[in-house]
């Protein structure tokens, strides 16, 4: 008997896509506030290890059918183990030494389009007009958001080597949301679980050099708190909706839903810290809404049967 799927069919696919959104918004700000206090290879172990040992009481029923399927496929797992988990996690978490969570959130709004254009250059997919004016609509809702409705700020931007990183680590996700397409044909919990423990038995050998050269830091409340977001939200939750996502309605269309990253931040903002919420929010939220719209009804008519 196939293990039981959650978020069945493609109409549920943004409700988790979605759901894991918000936790990727505070991923950058959290990184960034650590940043100080652990090192980045040290961070990324200790969030996929404590996330491994949270998928591991969930997983456990459906790996026993599941465990012969991802020996077959370990080269697969652990390509997007490398791709789009440790290497993009650790090079983020060095990025941010030396940027701000903001550049992070900006940087990683060009994950959509690169999707589509990595698609279209190493796997020959072809988009419809429709999608492709959706995620330029989208991108239009997240520059409206982060440049506070002023767009001419970005000729201004600052970059440095952190950006660079960031920029680097935004192609490897891209690859890993192409990657998700050739997935072995396990559970979502199954794959997430295989996915924690090579991304973990990887970094361990720098975990191990940040040790022996001293380069750990003291543990402190915050370091624990900071580690225990990043293994239970970005990584087990949005990880585990991203990539059911992804299999429902392809990664060009899941990828869109990262540039809500602005928006959640913003209402986290609100909420939190008693930050207000203007016309700008407002304007982008709609941009945002409108093109995710726009793309969903432009691939599902390009689908339609013809009359």
């Amino acid at each position: 008997m196939p293990t039981p799927q959650p978020f069945s069919g493609s109409r549920a696919a943004p409700l988790p896509l979605t759901l894991g959104v918000p936790f990727w918004a505070g991923h950058s700000i959290v990184g960034r506030a650590l940043a100080t206090s652990i090192p980045p290879f040290s961070l990324s172990f200790w969030r996929w290890f404590v996330a491994l040992a949270l998928v591991t009481p969930f997983a456990w029923r459906g790996l026993k059918a599941d465990l012969p399927v991802l020996r077959r496929h370990w080269m697969m797992i652990f390509a997007l183990a490398l791709t789009g988990v440790t290497t993009f996690g650790a090079l983020l978490y060095f990025g941010l030494h030396t940027t701000t969570a903001l550049n992070s959130i900006l940087l990683q709004a060009a994950i959509p389009p690169l999707v589509m254009l990595l698609g279209w250059l190493a796997l020959g997919e072809r988009t419809g007009r429709g999608e492709v004016a959706g995620i330029a609509l989208s991108m239009l809702g997240v520059v409206a958001v982060i440049t506070q409705g002023r767009p001419w700020d970005l000729l201004h931007v600052g970059l440095n080597i952190g950006d660079g990183l960031i920029a680097i680590a935004v192609v490897l996700y891209a690859v890993y949301s192409l990657l998700l397409k050739k997935r072995p044909a396990v559970s979502p919990l199954s794959l997430l679980w295989a996915i924690s423990a090579a991304s973990a038995l990887l970094l361990a050998p720098f975990f191990l050099a940040d040790l022996i050269t001293g380069q750990t830091q003291p543990i402190t409340p915050a370091v624990i708190g900071g580690v225990a977001y990043v293994a239970v939200f970005p990584s087990f939750l949005a990880y585990l909706f991203y990539n059911r996502g992804v299999e429902l309605i392809g990664a060009a269309r899941a990828t869109q839903f990262m540039h809500l990253q602005p928006v959640f931040g913003a209402v986290l903002a609100v909420l939190l810290l008693g930050e207000r919420f203007h016309a700008f929010h407002a304007a982008g939220l709609a941009l945002i809404a409108a093109g995710i719209g726009l793309s969903t009804w432009a691939a599902r008519r390009s689908k339609a049967p013809a009359p």
